[in-house]
């Protein structure tokens, strides 16, 4: 007989965004029917575009996520949007719900958008975002748009799940370039500057483009493209941007090898996620490895030397992976 779980999956792969929905829930919560729901959907993965948008809070990055949206649904495309907000410290909930800024979007089938929550994690992206990712994906999804929560430098976990990085930099953050040097400018595919109407727009691109040069040349050269997101300035030309770096991608085979670099990643950090779980229960259970928790807060034992002690202790290694 099929499972609910099954049933519910099925559902999803025909589109329906109820039940999509659902098991996005179900993979945030950590479900234990998460393994089931992966293997499930991994025949259906790899067909859509997933285009990473980040930067600096303020800068516009849910209004130009909105205006491509638009873009893509004239063209008839499918569209899913993940949008990262900052947990709240209460529910641990999203705080702000970037929801509201896509309004235009709320009754259209062919748009699913998800707010979720980082829930502590530092580099952008929550640690669900991944298999939310191919949620979309195996459901059915053209393009998948994924907005960072904004926190700056550290934003790497997008280059690490997503086929397109777009950098969104605005000319009155006057720390941009220092930021890009710090992390930002070493994940961008494409760069754009929106508030281009602002005062020094012009030389803010001239600045980035000359960043730019001063880079070792490369299969793909970075372009630079100036929006004025509410106003639907260069949105046309930035999504034209976009389908070139797709296609040069997919062209120099460099698709696949970013995905399989990406599945990975999914894997180590997977599990690098479970096997902490389990041993943070495991001290909670265990006296001989409570006793070292005990040890290194009496500051009787360095961290160093209680880690070098467990993992040299091949028997409590052994026990501890078979429970």
């Amino acid at each position: 007989m099929t499972s609910k779980i099954t049933r519910l999956v099925e559902q999803m792969l025909k589109g329906e965004n109820v039940s999509l929905s659902r098991v996005i829930s179900l993979v945030e919560n950590e479900s234990s029917q998460v393994p089931k729901i992966m293997k499930l959907i991994a025949p259906h993965l790899g067909k859509a575009h997933c285009i990473g948008i980040t930067g600096p809070p303020g800068v516009g990055k849910s209004t130009l996520a909105d205006k491509l949206t638009a873009l893509m649904r004239k063209q008839g495309l499918k569209v899913g949007i993940i949008a990262v907000d900052p947990s709240s410290p209460f529910t641990g909930g999203a705080v702000l719900g970037d929801r509201i800024r896509m309004q235009q979007h709320y009754l259209d089938d062919g748009v699913f958008i998800r707010s979720m929550a980082t829930r502590g994690s530092m580099g952008g992206l929550p640690q669900t975002a991944s298999p939310v990712i191919k949620l979309f994906d195996a459901a059915g999804k053209d393009t998948i748009l994924v907005e960072t929560v904004g926190v700056g430098q550290s934003e790497v976990d997008i280059m690490e799940n997503t086929d397109t990085v777009l950098v969104i930099l605005c000319p009155e953050s006057g720390d941009a370039i220092q930021t890009m040097k710090a992390g930002l400018f070493e994940i961008a595919d494409i760069f754009v500057v929106n508030k281009a109407d602002n005062p020094g727009a012009d030389n803010f691109v001239r600045d980035i483009q000359a960043m730019l040069h001063l880079r070792e040349p490369t299969w793909w050269d970075i372009p630079v493209v100036a929006t004025e997101a509410v106003n639907d300035v260069g949105i046309e030309e930035l999504y034209k941007q976009i389908q070139l770096h797709y296609q040069a991608l997919c062209k120099e085979s460099r698709l696949s090898q970013r995905r399989q670099l990406q599945r990975k990643q999914d894997f180590i950090k997977t599990l690098e996620r479970k096997l902490t779980h389990k041993l943070l229960k495991l001290i909670e259970q265990d006296g001989q490895l409570s006793s070292y928790m005990e040890r290194v807060e009496k500051g009787e034992l360095d961290p160093y030397s209680a880690a070098d002690e467990i993992l040299k202790s091949g028997n409590l290694l052994t026990d501890w992976l078979r429970q």
